[in-house]
């Protein structure tokens, strides 16, 4: 059943209380982009808003642009929601220089060091937990000094792994500091949703 404009605004305000219940508060409001800028102020926006969904829109063969928080961040908890078509790559970074890798590679059927739910190109998950392309998948990552935990669709992926250098892509390799949440454009038009987080004690 299609939700409506109204019922949709509803469902995002429970949402909302329900995480700052929690601790939790949402980076996205799902109605536009405010509290995010592009990395690049001179490049073109691909990111836009659909029915309370992140959408970050490529054709075929084409490159985005990537997302940060105007906020940075240093101890905290984040969760979110993904989605991928076929053949899509994105990033979602910690701090903008630890990347937990997005891409489509349930067919492989096994963990690898640059595949769904690694630390890119660091580490691979303990377990493989790809969803199909066309599916959510759902995240919640810690990061706690250099630590990262990660569970993906209530699979435990990576358990207090030590990252003392940034992965690739990073908006700089300052990883002693605060950082923003980066959304990787890359290629293919990857959405998100319920993206939040809980600042931890430093």
């Amino acid at each position: 059943m299609k939700l409506t404009f109204s019922a949709l605004t509803l469902s995002l305000m429970v949402s909302a209380a329900i995480a700052a219940d929690s601790g939790f508060r949402p980076l996205f409001n799902g109605k536009d982009t405010s509290g995010w800028k592009l990395r690049n102020p001179n490049g073109n926006n691909s990111w836009n808003v659909k029915d309370g969904i992140l959408v970050n829109t490529v054709n075929k063969g084409e490159h985005g642009t990537d997302l940060v928080t105007e906020q940075k961040f240093w101890n905290f908890t984040t969760r979110y929601e993904y989605r991928i078509p076929p053949g899509a790559n994105s990033g979602f970074y910690l701090r903008g220089r630890h990347e937990l890798q997005i891409v489509d590679d349930f067919k492989r059927g096994m963990p690898t060091k640059n595949g769904n739910g690694s630390i890119y190109n660091f580490k691979a998950p303990d377990d493989f937990a790809s969803k199909p392309a066309g599916e959510w998948n759902t995240v919640e990552a810690t990061i706690i000094g250099n630590k990262i935990s990660v569970t993906m669709n209530g699979k435990k992926i990576h358990d207090n792994v030590e990252c003392d250098k940034a992965t690739g892509s990073e908006i700089d390799n300052k990883i002693d500091e605060p950082g923003p949440i980066f959304l990787q454009g890359d290629h293919g038009s990857v959405e998100f949703r319920k993206i939040e987080i809980k600042e931890l004690p430093k």
